[in-house]
């Protein structure tokens, strides 16, 4: 998720601030994005200078009106994101990701396939635009898209030999251009492929499970949830920050919420959701969702601010880009598909 799902209201005047303050955005400043608070962000601009003319329309001569305090009108807060287009489209995702789940399974993985693709797309794009680093794309797109249909197909052994033959590719693919920079690019492909495609595939091993989309929807429902803990209760009493050198819009009375949100949503998907699931399962669950998620956020946001970027991309309106709405569930689900074969099996 963005940096700005944790937001809390942090005090005005405050080093580093660059969200809102508890009465709204600092007047005469342009709130900085949600993903950096870079000091150049903020530009003050000039008070507008008032002509000395008489109040009322009354002759020179008059005694002018004493000067009476004018309300100051106090805009609300914001996310620092068009919710509106956020919630449409995350709605519209929701509903294409849970028809596919339901109705072909097959279908599905092709959806996780086309996610990573477009995630690595967006990740190499950066790395080039920012860094001048020329992660082969085309063995990186073609071998995530076999890893996802190789861990459904063949599990654990398929996933991680595709992607030790991709991450062979992406050495040969580099050697066709000059050596110049061979080294960090390929570190970086390798990267790419491990970040993106192999982690996704244990989403696909969730779904070769008899109730494989329950697996699924549980390991959905509660990042989702997580992050929207995170974001109502650190938006609200919010004040100590988690990590603020990394995103400071994260706070610890977020976290908090973030695990209190998924330990119930978990004991309630394990023990009606998942067969042979117990509700104590699902808290354990929760917590461990609360914490991956997290580090996944905290994670991208790290990405993004060594590359000096809001967004990794701007294909979802509200959103960002894909990787933008990867950055939790990437490192979520080997964490789940783990805690539930060790609970109820594969």
């Amino acid at each position: 998720m963005s940096d700005s799902s944790w937001g809390a209201p942090p005090q005005a005047g405050q080093a580093g601030y660059w969200g809102p303050t508890a009465g709204g955005p600092l007047q005469g400043a342009v709130t900085a994005g949600p993903a950096y608070d870079a000091p150049e962000a903020q530009q003050t601009r000039p008070m507008p200078s008032v002509p000395d003319v008489p109040a009322y329309g009354g002759d020179q001569d008059d005694d002018p009106m004493p000067d009476a305090p004018q309300p100051v009108p106090v805009p609300k807060k914001t996310a620092g994101r068009d919710l509106s287009a956020a919630i449409g489209v995350g709605v519209g995702l929701g509903v294409v990701i849970i028809a596919s789940l339901f109705v072909v399974k097959a279908v599905f993985v092709g959806v996780v396939a086309v996610a990573v693709v477009v995630g690595l797309w967006e990740l190499t794009s950066r790395l080039q635009e920012r860094k001048g680093i020329r992660a082969p794309l085309v063995p990186l797109a073609v071998g995530g898209a076999a890893m996802v249909v190789a861990g459904y197909a063949r599990g654990a052994e398929g996933a991680w030999v595709a992607m030790a033959l991709t991450a062979l590719a992406v050495l040969v693919w580099r050697m066709t251009q000059p050596p110049e920079g061979y080294l960090k690019d390929v570190t970086a492909g390798v990267f790419a492929a491990f970040y993106v495609p192999f982690l996704a595939t244990f989403v696909a091993m969730m779904l070769t499970a008899d109730d494989g989309a329950w697996r699924v929807l549980t390991f959905l429902v509660l990042t989702v949830v997580s992050d929207t803990g995170a974001y109502a209760v650190g938006w609200r009493f919010g004040k100590n920050k988690l990590a603020p050198r990394i995103s400071p819009g994260k706070t610890r009375e977020g976290l908090m919420g973030a695990v209190a949100f998924a330990m119930v949503a978990g004991a309630l998907c394990m023990q009606f959701l998942i067969e042979d699931g117990v509700w104590w399962q699902g808290l354990i669950l929760g917590l461990a969702v609360a914490g991956s998620a997290t580090l996944g956020d905290l994670g991208e946001s790290m990405i993004k601010r060594d590359l000096g970027i809001k967004d990794m991309g701007t294909l979802l309106p509200g959103h960002g880009g894909i990787m933008d709405r990867l950055d939790s569930l990437l490192p979520t689900a080997p964490v789940v598909w783990l805690l539930l074969v060790a609970f109820v099996g594969s």
